[in-house]
């Protein structure tokens, strides 16, 4: 059971409508539902529509934005309070790219749209964070793109190591134990925190185990997006058992 199992919702609470953030996901990607509701406060709700992408070539990580404007606007039919698109290997293809999503889903639903790239900066931001241990499921290109995306906002890549996986069902099917393997055996001391890449990879339950290990804050992909998101929808409460960054503000 996950630690936030067992909050329980307040009768006052009942009363409002739970807010609704829809979420733009790769069409591979298996992993990132159940960790999202892992760590779902009361009133809050997750509704997923999905984008092909089922591959890590150029090609395919840009040909996920293709049908964007159709997939916000169903999204919008739902009456959701927020649109995130998530995925982190399309969202860091370029400086410039999650600020385009957001400007592509916000104009076609009416919605306000966000991009896990945004939650990435605003996270490593919150948590006072320059130099970055990078851990992915990715292939070398990715993580190079990746790397030159981060640099370009100021910050410092003191090392990084991807599994060279190619689409989300292999990346989901990759259990906690080897991240937290791979995570320990990066360990450096002179890094400001810990960041699990991608939206597709199974973290959620080790979070706190590799802070505590590590004595570093660790971000993982999901935990900053929803981190990110419920922010901009006012809900500051910390979310017990998913690492420091839940206690931010």
């Amino acid at each position: 059971m996950s630690t936030n199992a067992v909050q329980q919702t307040s009768p006052a609470t009942a009363l409002v409508p739970p807010l609704k953030i829809g979420m733009l996901l790769p069409s591979s990607n298996a992993m990132a539902e159940p960790e999202i509701q892992r760590m779902l406060p009361p009133g809050v709700n997750i509704l997923t529509t999905r984008l092909k992408l089922a591959g890590s070539s150029k090609a395919a990580l840009l040909g996920m934005t293709d049908k964007i404007e159709e997939a916000s606007s169903l999204l919008a039919d739902a009456a959701v309070d927020l649109i995130v698109f998530n995925c982190t290997a399309v969202s860091t293809f370029d400086p410039s790219m999650g600020e385009k999503l957001s400007s592509r889903v916000a104009d076609a639903s009416g919605c306000p749209a966000t991009a896990t790239s945004d939650a990435l900066l605003a996270a490593f931001k919150v948590l006072r964070a320059k130099r970055i241990v990078l851990i992915t499921p990715y292939i070398e290109e990715v993580n190079l793109r990746e790397v030159e995306y981060l640099e370009h906002f100021g910050y410092e890549v003191v090392s990084q190591v991807g599994l060279g996986l190619l689409e989300g069902t292999s990346m989901a099917a990759v259990p906690p134990a080897k991240w937290l393997e791979l995570a320990r055996s990066y360990r450096d001391d002179s890094t400001d925190i810990y960041f699990l890449s991608c939206t597709a990879i199974n973290v959620s339950s080790i979070i706190d185990t590799l802070e505590a290990e590590l004595g570093r804050p660790v971000v993982t992909s999901n935990q900053a997006m929803l981190w990110h998101c419920l922010r901009l929808l006012g809900r500051t409460e910390p979310v017990r058992g998913f690492g420091k960054l839940f206690e931010m503000a």
